[in-house]
């Protein structure tokens, strides 16, 4: 990068990429290709013993996914990068790169339905336990603990109960066991930057916020490069003991030339090789459109959140706000620690009269669209009880922090007077 920045809102324009070395496009090239043209046998040979890193098949890398990668990278001052083709595969796959099967994991209970249904099901079917515990006493993530722990799991801003989570505390419990904090950032990329707390790994779903636009699926793990693998050998085998379907490597050994990549490296070679979850050419396209608008838009998102909750706050047909800004001790020390810049872009509440009055608000809403997605540039609204949390019992419900009269919504970046004008006669339905 010829441009030394610190800045999101210069490094998503000019990290990773400056121009095509072949015909000058300033715009990163669609590199619709599944294969590349090896220099001679010899150049072949070395990309697939990793003794150099270079383009092999699309499945694995590629030159606009790559340019995406780096962006991302810079955007959370990372190590490493890997897209993938969605967030569920990332969340996937930022567990299932350390743990196998007789092992554990511990997850915040505060998630999105899709990832709960992942780690509770999913995961089990694949002999990993999933062990959830409540973020409100970061020490229950050290009780849950034993010798078969390989990693925790929270989302920063957890969707939908806008709980942020204790991140330098429960980074420092795991520190102590070997255990890496990976972080679902996707609901505060930029106004939040869990690297700096401790956080080991960064995990998006960038359909939402980084994307800005709904009309792509991807997902991307994110590697600080900061947590110390090989200090913990017996902690994480899956890093330190030789690998059968890599040549027997042993990771960490094996990428001290290239850098701190051994988890981001381990996961591209092995579970994108053999899984197949990558992203497309044209939809790593699409994502670097986003992260260049991704600074103002968060902007945006965040003043425009912050003017509804505080419309919400008024309405007497609302019985309870969720907003990280309208929290109070505790709550609202972690909000203001985590999150800098703004409160996020989404806001909650809870309407008297229940599931029967979440109906009837989400049908009478005219601007905004009623879909299963957060972080588009137009507003949205849904129930979550009766869509994106429907696969959980009524109890893991009401664990993530969802009941049956409560509506999230993910406030744009229109106009506020018409954002609140819309809420308004939709309120006035119910």
């Amino acid at each position: 990068m010829t441009v030394q920045s610190k800045h999101p809102e210069t490094l998503l324009l000019h990290a990773g990429h400056r121009a095509d070395p072949t015909t000058g496009s300033v715009a990163v090239p669609i590199h619709q290709t599944t294969s590349y043209q090896f220099q001679d046998t010899g150049h072949a040979t070395r990309l697939f013993a990793l003794e150099e890193l270079g383009f092999i098949y699309t499945r694995i890398m590629n030159p606009t996914q790559d340019a995406l990668e780096q962006r991302l990278t810079a955007m959370d001052g990372g190590a490493a990068t890997l897209a993938l083709a969605s967030g569920q595969a990332a969340s996937h796959f930022s567990m299932f790169n350390l743990a196998w099967s007789g092992d554990n994991i511990v997850s915040s209970t505060d998630l999105y339905g899709g990832t709960w249904n992942l780690f509770a099901n999913t995961l089990k079917q694949q002999g990993i336990e999933c062990r959830f515990v409540d973020p409100e006493d970061p020490e229950a993530f050290r009780e849950a603990t034993d010798d078969r722990t390989r990693a925790y799991y929270a989302e920063t801003l957890p969707n939908p109960k806008l709980h942020v989570f204790p991140i330098a505390e429960v980074a420092a419990i795991g520190k102590e066991f070997g255990i890496p904090l990976i972080m679902d950032n996707t609901a505060t990329p930029i106004i939040c930057q869990p690297f700096e707390h401790g956080g080991a790994i960064n995990v998006y779903s960038l359909t939402k916020y980084i994307g800005g636009h709904g009309n792509s699926i991807g997902g991307a793990v994110v590697d600080s490069g900061n947590f110390d693998w090989e200090a913990h050998k017996e902690r994480q085998p899956a890093l330190n003991t030789p690998d059968p379907s890599y040549h027997g490597a042993v990771w960490v050994e094996a990428v001290k030339p290239l850098g701190p990549i051994a988890y981001i490296l381990r996961m591209r070679v092995d579970l994108l090789r053999d899984v197949g979850a990558a992203i497309s050419p044209h939809n790593a396209f699409l994502f670097i459109q986003g992260l260049e608008t991704l600074a103002l838009r968060m902007e945006r998102h965040c003043e425009n959140a912050e003017a509804v909750a505080s419309w919400v706050k008024d309405q007497k047909k609302v019985t309870k706000v969720y907003f990280p800004g309208f929290q109070e001790g505790e709550l609202k020390r972690r909000a203001d620690t985590y999150l800098k810049g703004g409160y996020g872009g989404l806001v909650g509440f809870e309407l008297d009269g229940g599931a029967d009055a979440g109906r009837k608000f989400i049908e009478a809403l005219k601007m905004h669209y009623h879909v299963a997605n957060i972080g588009d540039a137009r507003s949205l609204a849904i129930h979550p009880w009766s869509t994106t949390h429907s696969q959980l019992s009524d109890e893991e419900k009401l664990a993530t922090g969802v009941n049956e009269n409560y509506v999230r919504l993910s406030v744009g970046i229109e106009h506020i007077d018409d954002i609140i004008a819309d809420l308004d006669q939709a309120m006035a339905a119910v």
